[in-house]
């Protein structure tokens, strides 16, 4: 029952357990234990709750509204299946007096709709479009940690983090891009113990489904001289997107497709050789082999020579975030940045590149100064030594987790060697 997603097992009692977990949230507040039968995906996320900074008794803060909120709405990816989601729910919802919401996949809230006394009593604790209901912010609830996991999730009453949500249930499950699987956000139902039941956690995941379906169905099919999309931060061994087929390449060759994606003109043979390989020793036989090697899973015509080259666009994941960069969209570049690029690679040019694109977004996050981004920055795994931006978030939301943290790292840096 511990591991499960569901947050009932058949036969309990609501009100019972609604008591039980009551009791457990107060000991983990007051002790940082965690007693049955707190749910081991719950306690997980209350440990990652206490590790944000996150307190019993925050409120979530509204980052978008009015044309903002318009505008990012508009562009997200999620706006084109909001007719389908309403289709599916919304008469679920408002019958049944719930809500139902779509976030993205920083747990912003971007649609919140269904019964209207429902949407003012939700309203109250800023349950709203435009506000951050992530877990790193506002602690455990369902849209903020199906997003957090990349799992459909239940959460029950106390179950949730924040005192003021607790009585509240509500279900949701992430959506995914259905070409590069990367996920976009997350479908929510939020009402009263009712939702607790396993339909609406069957029931959300279905639409969820649906969503992917449908975007799938909404984007064009590509012709072979279309783009193609490389998904290659947060991964060693990169995915290539072309013609409806998804390749998943050996870490050599995403090495050699980053750097050949990240110049479109082309690279000759040596400049290939310098940048892939640190040993002088390799020689061009070596690079002519795993590019004859890598001609073959592209398929014919993808790989041409002279300089070597890709003969159809490709639009990589890191380009997208340096796009935002430089439009000054710190925190869609944040939503796009899934990781460092290639982190095991220790090809130079590979290398080189991921330092620059890691080292110009924490730039980017530091200067925006918003807490929650810096959070999420630090709390993920490429930004738990990260002291430059533990030291920015201790300046604006100086937690003891925070403060903590830095002094920690801080010891490190000057504690001689050895230590």
């Amino acid at each position: 029952m511990t591991g499960s997603w569901l947050a009932l097992e058949p036969g309990a009692d609501p009100a019972e357990r609604a008591r039980a977990l009551r009791r457990a949230h107060e000991m983990f507040t007051a002790a940082g234990t965690v007693p049955r039968p707190v749910r081991d995906v719950v306690a997980e996320s209350w440990r990652r709750s206490v590790r944000a900074g996150v307190g019993p008794d925050v409120t979530a803060s509204v980052e978008l509204m009015d044309g903002d909120l318009g505008t990012y709405r508009a562009e997200h990816p999620l706006a084109r299946v909001m007719p389908l989601v309403r289709e599916l729910m919304g008469t679920f919802a408002a019958d049944g007096e719930h809500l139902l919401a779509v976030c993205d996949a920083h747990g912003r809230l971007l649609w919140v709709e269904g019964h209207p006394a429902t949407r003012r009593r939700a309203g109250r604790m800023n349950f709203v479009p435009g506000a951050r209901w992530a877990e790193s912010a506002v602690g455990t609830n369902a849209p903020g940690t199906a997003v957090a996991v990349d799992r459909p999730v239940q959460v029950f009453a106390a179950e949730h983090f924040i005192r003021r949500v607790q009585p509240w249930t509500c279900a949701a499950a992430p959506v995914h891009d259905p070409h590069t699987g990367r996920v976009l956000g997350a479908v929510d139902i939020t009402g009263g113990d009712g939702l607790a039941h396993p339909h609406s956690l069957g029931f959300v995941q279905a639409v969820a489904r649906a969503a992917e379906s449908q975007l799938a169905l909404l984007t064009p099919e590509r012709p072979g001289a279309d783009a193609a999309e490389l998904t290659a931060l947060g991964r060693d061994e990169a995915l290539l997107s072309a013609d409806g087929r998804r390749i998943r390449l050996s870490r050599r060759h995403s090495e050699i497709v980053v750097l050949l994606a990240h110049h479109p003109e082309g690279m000759s043979g040596d400049e290939l050789l310098c940048a892939l390989y640190e040993d002088e020793t390799v020689t061009p036989v070596t690079l002519r082999a795993e590019l004859a090697r890598l001609r073959g899973v592209l398929g014919p015509g993808r790989l041409v020579s002279r300089p070597y080259r890709l003969a159809i666009p490709v639009e990589s994941d890191a380009a997208v975030v340096e796009r935002r960069l430089r439009a000054g969209a710190v925190t869609a570049a944040a939503t796009a940045y899934a990781g460092p690029l290639l982190p095991g690679s220790q090809a130079p040019a590979v290398a080189r590149l991921r330092r620059r694109l890691a080292d110009d977004l924490r730039a980017s996050l530091i200067a925006s100064r918003d807490p929650d981004l810096l959070a999420d920055w630090a709390h993920a795994p490429w930004g738990e030594d990260d002291r430059d931006i533990w030291h920015a978030l201790a300046a604006i939301r100086p937690t003891a987790v925070a403060r903590s943290r830095l002094a920690a790292l801080e010891s490190e840096l000057t504690a001689p060697n050895g230590w």
